[in-house]
């Protein structure tokens, strides 16, 4: 794996960005689905990953062995590992993601009509 950078993960947090301005524009809901899909898997999506970036933060600052042994150190780490039971909590909206497909699916479905209209 190349060694990452802060710039590397601008890069990342500018894709980001870039979708949500996509998504501003009045996309086509279907494409726009394939596109966010990724961001919200169930397994391996955002903020499963987020989540798990956040408690790997926080063990390493624990036992990082410079890192001072304080209440304040102790608040910082539990509220990182707070913040990372919180977003592993969104790992649901993968259903919001199926429930939208089903929607535009049935809504492609009843704009086919009955088959005698023109």
């Amino acid at each position: 794996m190349p060694a990452l950078t802060p710039d590397t993960i601008r890069t990342l947090t500018e894709t980001l960005s870039d979708l949500t301005e996509h998504l501003r524009e009045s996309p086509d809901p279907v494409a726009v689905l394939a596109l966010v899909e990724p961001l919200l898997d169930e397994y391996t999506g955002l903020p499963v990953q987020l989540a798990d970036t956040l408690r790997a933060l926080a063990r390493a600052v624990q036992e990082h062995p410079d890192t001072p042994r304080t209440a304040q150190v102790d608040l910082l780490i539990t509220e990182l590992r707070t913040a990372a039971w919180e977003q592993t909590d969104q790992h649901t909206l993968h259903y919001v993601l199926d429930d939208l497909r089903d929607l535009y699916g049935r809504a492609a479905a009843s704009e086919q009509g009955c088959g005698r209209c023109p």
